[in-house]
């Protein structure tokens, strides 16, 4: 019996293998991480601290900021945004930060995306009678993290002294750890750093991945106490503004007045702030949108936010 050889030509024997690593791909299927993608992260939502003087809590807001009452107590809107006070005792005092909120276009998307990176969420989101869609998680350092699906119309605000939360700040002793979820899982990107002394970094901030605001670590070191009087400065919210001048006039003539700690100043990073005080004593930075001066220890690398009108 004649033996038979295969006298193939190398093109075909080429061809013959890229056919079969094409039909070994096609029964393949994907890993989760493959298939989901992370939905777009734009903003902050809201910012949500406790209270425990919700009247005068109220009177800050509304009368020294100027911002419109929200649909229920204690929510205080910010163009689109909102501020929320608790009028609840805190589940670990001293801190006055109950939860930070992002806004994104698929809250579902998200806890998929989040579930298929390792981390811990719930087996669904929450739907509010008004439409939103949300669910919870915790970030290396326990702060808890909202994401959040909503359609908010923004309406007139004709008082108000800012119409945007520009970034959020927290405490963060383990660096490393939140760049794993913020950075690898979540995307955030480089915005500046910097500290009370050239070549430190005391603040780090991270825009979210598809606007401009940011967040801001507070860099403090492991084992250092922390009062609650310097917590309410670290675990703070800044509104942003096109005018210091203009603002820190209206502050006046609502009966704001300038003391050591509360004060216009210029901001390592080059732009104008001035820091405002609720009744707990948390931390409202108002803060320009863009810096008058170089900025010390790092440059900007991301855009700068705009005012919203």
């Amino acid at each position: 019996m004649p033996t038979h050889r295969l006298n193939s030509s190398p093109a075909k024997t080429q061809f013959r293998l890229a056919l079969v690593l094409v039909l070994v791909s096609a029964a393949t299927p994907p890993t989760d991480a493959q298939q989901i993608q992370r939905p777009a992260i734009t903003g902050f939502s809201h910012v949500a601290f406790y209270t425990a003087s919700p009247e005068a809590a109220r009177h800050f807001y509304l009368d020294l900021l100027g911002l419109e009452p929200g649909e229920q107590p204690g929510i205080y809107a910010v163009g689109r945004q909102r501020v929320v006070a608790l009028a609840q005792k805190p589940p670990e005092p001293p801190s006055f930060l109950a939860d930070i909120g992002f806004a994104t276009p698929d809250a579902e998307g998200m806890r998929r995306y989040l579930q298929s990176r390792g981390v811990t969420v719930p087996d669904a989101v929450t739907s509010d009678p008004s439409g939103a869609h949300w669910f919870e998680v915790k970030d290396p350092e326990g702060n808890r993290i909202r994401f959040e699906q909503a359609d908010v119309p923004n309406k007139p605000q004709p008082k108000a002294i800012s119409m945007q939360i520009i970034h959020a700040g927290f405490l963060v002793h383990d660096r490393a750890a939140e760049d794993k979820f913020y950075r690898e899982i979540l995307s955030f990107k480089p915005y500046w750093f910097g500290g009370m002394n050239e070549g430190h970094a005391d603040w780090v901030a991270l825009q979210v991945p598809e606007g401009r605001q940011w967040i801001e670590y507070m860099l403090v070191d492991k084992g250092t106490g922390v009062t609650p009087r310097r917590l309410g400065v670290l675990n703070h919210f800044s509104l942003g503004v096109p005018d210091m001048n203009a603002a820190e006039a209206l502050l006046q003539q609502r009966g704001w007045t300038p003391t050591p700690g509360s004060r216009k100043q210029m901001g390592k990073d080059g732009k104008w702030q001035l820091n405002v005080y609720d009744p707990d004593g948390t931390r409202v930075e108002l803060m320009e949108f863009t810096p008058k001066e170089k900025p010390c220890c790092s440059p900007f690398t991301a855009p700068h936010p705009e005012e919203m009108r």
